[in-house]
């Protein structure tokens, strides 16, 4: 049986895995499933048709599975799906879906959402991503799978973060910010690839020049968006690093950061 406090309230048709722990004052509703050795702090509110999986940790005042910040929500039961070996820390925020969207907000493993981060409507939040401290996704946002975002970066609705890339803090993003690519200003730009992060990652010498290559075409060589693309794409044939940019490509509907 979970080892719930005493003084947590958690409905009883919840789903909670035996080995789930739940802190003092924490609040679980009736459509919630919880995965094996999840740990709910003090003071957190799960709500919502919310399933979360294994091993993640939620902290202390996180909110989790509240309706989203929506006008056009009226309570239908839309939901949000938490994988496995995420931390969630205190005061975070990740919302429900909505029927004028996919209906599904969904995130995947082992990401960190440090304190005050906001994961809005219908986002979709891949694996092994951190999100600084107050960092704030619009509705309908896709992050990608390894992205940094630094803190207090706030990205507009529908906005696709692609994989590997960076954001600094306080960054703004309004339109796409391609794999690789790190983005800073309060309209971020592009400034580089992210060569660090490559490294860590285990990306060989070549494979990050192959990049560089790629990111040269994309936004020094004075080529158009369309021209760049075209080019990259046949790079992509042999350099197999540089596919995730044709999918992002094909993905993109905001035009991307320049």
């Amino acid at each position: 049986m979970a080892k719930i406090h005493a003084t947590a309230i958690v409905d009883k048709s919840a789903q909670l895995h035996e080995s789930v722990e739940v802190g003092a004052y924490s609040i679980i509703g009736p459509n919630v499933v919880i995965g094996e050795n999840t740990t709910v702090s003090n003071h957190v509110g799960i709500k919502g048709h919310t399933t979360i999986g294994k091993n993640n940790s939620i902290y202390q005042f996180a909110s989790i599975g509240e309706a989203p910040q929506d006008k056009k929500y009226h309570g239908e039961p839309t939901k949000l799906i938490i994988g496995d070996d995420n931390i969630i820390r205190e005061f975070s925020t990740l919302h429900l879906g909505t029927t004028t969207g996919t209906g599904i907000t969904k995130i995947g493993n082992n990401n960190m959402f440090m304190a005050y981060s906001h994961i809005a409507h219908d986002c979709v939040v891949g694996n092994n991503i951190i999100f600084a401290n107050s960092v704030a996704l619009g509705g309908h946002v896709h992050v990608k799978d390894w992205a940094i975002l630094g803190g207090y970066s706030l990205v507009h609705q529908f906005t696709i973060i692609g994989e590997h890339s960076m954001t600094a803090g306080a960054t703004g993003v309004a339109q796409d910010v391609p794999p690789y690519v790190m983005a800073f200003g309060y309209r971020a730009e592009p400034k580089g690839i992210n060569v660090e992060g490559l490294k860590r990652r285990g990306f060989s010498t070549h494979q990050i020049e192959n990049i560089k290559h790629a990111y040269k075409i994309l936004f020094r060589n004075g080529l158009s968006y369309k021209e760049a693309r075209g080019y990259i794409a046949e790079l992509a044939v042999e350099q197999k690093e540089l596919q995730v940019f044709v999918d992002f490509f094909e993905q993109s509907t905001r035009g991307i950061i320049r």
